[in-house]
């Protein structure tokens, strides 16, 4: 577990230099140049291997340092070390306790460890029943809650030292807006960090976040309170508007499009033309929906039958000649299920060659947009894999596990390649397949024109936002 949020924030800096980076002798130059805020932070819940978020992130930060390039940045994460190796800023931890993510749920093979007697101890007194349960809560009352409240108004006090030297705090990454893990999860974090900032003037921006699901009371009585106290507020979708409004939000917002669609694309993400591509290749991307040991969605059922159609429906697609890639824009969370697929398909058709279907190691955003570029076309369960694949300009079907994917798809008017992910089913997946490639070119050219609109969009919110020396009209910082 990491509590980077404790290291002392000018560590980030060259010694003899402060955070901001720059010598001392320029400090006085700075002074005279026109007022901006110098010091800003990224805050998402990021580092758990969801690229969409990652990809926000990137854009966020390539969009206001190509503006402000004197600008000092940190990043506020679920995991320091992953968001400093992916994007190159000093990194700080969001909250108190970082879950192993890639640890968790990687579904490479872990290594058997000796159970400790610790555990064994455990195991013995689970057997016990009823006893187990009264000891267990009568420690969480006595020992665990106490130590859990020392521990957090430790790190509020570490966080309040972190904001004194910031000028401005920017919510950036996809979904933020929500309670997956419950109202002390996202809403709670979000709160205390909204509210620490405005207790030292920082200016806080909501930038282009999605809203929902806000199913406790609790978290929506701290998601509202939370947006009451930012300066600025936009959403990537009206929809995330709508439930806003419904939850008791008065204040000013804007719709602007997800920042990932002003994504700067790497070289090595080129897309290879489609005549000088020596096969037909499909990517799928399954999504661990209703697996019970990591989805919110407790449904095995449902689960089994989405690996099953999407098994069915890659058959089909090999006998036709196309190759199949396997691979996520969630690169730890849906792991196990690109396994399950792989095994379904290769016991659907066991005198399949190896090299048919192959799931790709994405690890990061250029090896995920690299992959993409190679496609005819790609059935993704992901908002964010949507998006990614529309910048590369491959057509997609989505397998919507919720209305921000209905309708990211509709402004995208592809709404008849959208279906309900409870209701896959590898008949319907094939004819819409089959309707999308013979529409290709159409399809791409609608792609193209929204994925300009859409980039349009972004660059008026960051000029306004992030104005560069000539207009910033009498910004000023804390």
């Amino acid at each position: 577990m990491s509590e980077r949020v404790g290291i002392d924030i000018g560590a980030a800096a060259q010694a003899g230099q402060p955070w901001s980076g720059r010598p001392e002798s320029d400090m006085e130059t700075a002074k005279a140049a026109p007022a901006r805020p110098g010091r800003i932070a990224l805050l998402a819940h990021c580092g758990t291997g969801n690229l969409g978020d990652e990809g926000s992130i990137a854009a966020v930060l390539d969009n206001i340092t190509r503006r402000w390039p004197g600008a000092s940045v940190v990043g506020l994460s679920m995991d320091p070390e992953d968001t400093t190796r992916r994007h190159g800023i000093p990194a700080f931890a969001m909250r108190q306790r970082i879950f192993p993510f890639q640890r968790e749920w990687s579904s490479t093979p872990r290594s058997s460890e000796p159970v400790g007697f610790a555990e064994k101890l455990k195991a013995l007194a689970r057997k016990t029943g009823p006893l187990f349960r009264i000891g267990n809560a009568l420690r969480h009352a006595l020992f665990v809650r106490p130590s859990q409240l020392v521990h957090e108004v430790l790190f509020l006090g570490r966080s309040f030292i972190l904001l004194c030297q910031l000028d401005m705090l920017v919510i950036s990454g996809g979904g933020q807006l929500l309670d997956w893990g419950g109202p002390w999860a996202f809403p709670y974090t979000l709160f205390k960090w909204l509210l620490l900032a405005k207790c030292l003037n920082v200016e806080c921006i909501f930038l282009n976040n999605g809203a929902g699901p806000l199913d406790a009371p609790l978290s929506r009585w701290f998601v509202r309170r939370t947006l009451d106290l930012a300066d600025y507020v936009s959403l990537r979708d009206s929809a995330s508007g709508d439930l806003l409004r419904k939850i008791g939000f008065r204040g000013r917002m804007k719709v602007v499009a997800d920042a990932v669609w002003n994504l700067r694309l790497p070289e090595s993400a080129t897309k290879v033309p489609q005549d000088e591509r020596a096969e037909r290749v499909i990517g799928i991307a399954p999504m661990a929906y209703g697996d019970s040991s990591r989805h919110w969605v407790d449904d095995s059922q449902i689960y089994h039958r989405l690996i099953d159609n999407l098994a069915e429906f890659c058959g089909r697609m090999l006998e036709r000649g196309y190759r199949i890639k396997l691979f996520s824009s969630d690169i730890w969370f849906d792991s196990q299920a690109i396994a399950d697929l792989d095994a379904a398909i290769r016991a659907k058709n066991p005198g399949l060659a190896p090299d048919r279907v192959m799931p790709e190691a994405v690890c990061d955003i250029p090896s995920l947009l690299s992959t993409l570029s190679g496609l005819d076309c790609y059935v993704t369960c992901r908002f964010h894999g949507v998006v990614f694949a529309s910048l590369q300009n491959v057509p997609t079907i989505a397998l919507s596990p919720h209305p921000k994917v209905s309708n990211l798809m509709a402004a995208l008017g592809l709404s008849d390649y959208c279906v309900d992910i409870a209701r896959c089913d590898a008949e319907d997946l094939t004819a819409r397949a089959d309707q999308l490639l013979a529409n290709a070119d159409a399809i791409k050219a609608r792609i193209k024109q929204s994925v300009s609109d859409f980039q349009e969009q972004l660059t008026e919110q960051f000029d306004e936002l992030f104005p560069n020396d000539n207009d910033l009209n009498g910004r000023k910082p804390k």
